[in-house]
């Protein structure tokens, strides 16, 4: 019967998931449906717009045209009309000169009559109307101003939908993920020489396939690529995949998207626990500030200090003693002016990086077990490792574990890099600028790690969320050869 019960529950639970699969579709469908109704009303207003560009267009050359024909006959009937006038000029001249010449043959004094001839003689050598042209100086023709749009007409007949380009096709064994980076590449599946840039859109997912559509992120979009290759900068993994796709588009048309592609993209992400912070620090997420009072004051504490502190201890307030919040382990206090992350490291490969103000006095920077007591300062105890910055009086930097020291005779970077390899038992401390090896321990962790940090006067800022950089990988598996000073420290954690 208990086998009968157990093959009964992992069909169950089969049909259950294959009951989520197809919610899943469906939600996807109906989303389709939705789709395609609102890019068709998009696309039919796009088609709109088009022609009506078009219209406005060819209003536009009509009245262009238009004009040109007016202008043109108003320059033929003027000029038509100055010709009139000059002739009309010239018939006025010559009827007058007809007028006097038929008054000159009834004179009958032959010295008076000739006298009167010559001066007609004369006036008719000078008449206009001699001078005139008697054939129109503008032709009537207006043939020059006609147009042909057989061409045009054939071109719009033939209009038809612009060839949409193919969708991409994501080459996955080239798409990279290293350095806070995303490389995504990717090809057309035929040559298509009006392609004229690429959009491409990611979004942050912590699903490996598709998640339901009430549970996706929207679409981040990088437009105009004109290249088969992008770079994701800057980026925070605080999501576990990411989700890619690429569109091609042409002067006026978008193809479909190619399909989804999902990259891991998991990193270790982290605030820090303000709940059982030093009361001198003031928490923020990923930032913590020591503050004389830390706007709560210092508790009162009896018992164990730890006395040898690397650095002196700043003057303390002293006030009557504030509670811890509900629930939470107790806070550190005394001269352990320390904050944990609030996550955990139980496997894995792991990265962040920390970066202090330049005024800071003290800090620390490592990991420690969560058994870390209340009085107890990173690299002090066989359960913890850092490095320490001291710039009290003159600047030391040092390797700590389990109340040991090793001096670091090299520059003190202003930005660190922290690399855990829980399974492998190393913690390396890099240069978080140009990822040179600062220090390495190796041991054998035996518990669940939490980020460290301790800071007496001044501020450190936390960046989680960042992939082991490729670089640091490279130094990591070149670490074998690690020599003894480098490792004096190390030891098997109990």
């Amino acid at each position: 019967m208990d086998e009968q019960k157990e093959t009964l529950q992992r069909i169950v639970s089969t049909l259950a998931n294959k009951n989520d699969e197809i919610h899943n579709f469906i939600d996807t469908l109906n989303q389709t449906i939705r789709n395609v109704q609102v890019n068709s009303s998009k696309v039919i207003r796009e088609l709109d717009e088009e022609f009506d560009a078009l219209y406005s267009v060819l209003d536009e050359m009509k009245g262009t045209m238009a004009n040109t024909i007016q202008q043109e006959r108003a320059h033929k009937i003027q000029a038509l009309h100055n010709q009139l006038s000059q002739c009309g000029n010239a018939l006025e001249s010559s009827e007058e000169l007809l007028e006097l010449a038929a008054r000159t043959l009834n004179i009958m004094d032959p010295t008076e009559f000739s006298k009167a001839a010559r001066q007609i003689k004369d006036r008719v050598t000078m008449a206009s109307a001699f001078r005139i042209s008697l054939k129109p100086s503008i032709s009537d023709s207006m043939t020059h101003l006609m147009v042909d749009f057989s061409l045009e007409r054939h071109a719009l007949q033939a209009l038809r939908f612009l060839p949409v380009p193919k969708a991409p096709e994501i080459d996955i064994a080239a798409c990279l993920v290293a350095d806070n980076c995303i490389t995504v590449s990717w090809r057309m599946p035929e040559e298509d020489s009006r392609v004229d840039h690429f959009v491409l859109e990611y979004r942050k997912t912590n699903f490996d396939g598709f998640a339901r559509v009430k549970d996706e992120q929207p679409w981040e979009v990088i437009d105009y690529i004109k290249d088969t290759e992008y770079t994701l900068s800057g980026l925070k993994f605080d999501k576990k995949y990411m989700n890619v796709r690429v569109q091609a588009c042409n002067k006026a048309v978008a193809g479909e998207y190619s399909d989804p592609v999902t990259l891991e993209t998991k990193a270790f992400v982290f605030n820090l626990d303000n709940t059982s912070s030093h009361l001198n620090l003031k928490v923020e997420d990923t930032y913590v500030e020591w503050e004389p009072t830390g706007g709560k004051g210092q508790e009162k504490v009896k018992g164990k200090e730890n006395k040898g502190s690397g650095a002196p201890s700043p003057k303390r307030t002293s006030i009557g003693t504030r509670p811890t919040a509900k629930g939470s382990r107790d806070r550190f206090t005394g001269e352990s002016y320390t904050v944990l992350g609030d996550t955990t490291i139980e496997s894995g490969q792991h990265y962040w990086e920390v970066r202090a103000q330049k005024d800071c006095k003290s800090y620390s920077v490592g990991v420690t077990y969560k058994n870390l007591g209340k009085f107890d300062q990173l690299g002090k105890t066989n359960s913890s490792w850092c490095i320490h910055i001291n710039n009290w009086l003159q600047s030391t930097f040092s390797a700590k574990h389990n109340n040991k020291s090793k001096t670091l005779d090299i520059p003190i970077p202003d930005r660190i890099g922290v690399y855990c390899n829980f399974d492998g038992g190393q913690l390396m401390f890099y240069n978080a600028n140009s990822k040179e090896l600062l220090y390495a321990f190796r041991t054998k962790f035996t518990q669940p790690l939490l980020p460290g940090f301790m800071i007496w006067c001044g501020g450190l800022s936390v960046s989680t969320g960042l992939q082991v950089p490729s670089a640091v990988k490279t130094l990591q598996k070149s670490e074998n050869g690690l020599n003894s000073s480098t490792c004096s420290l190390n030891s098997v954690a109990q």
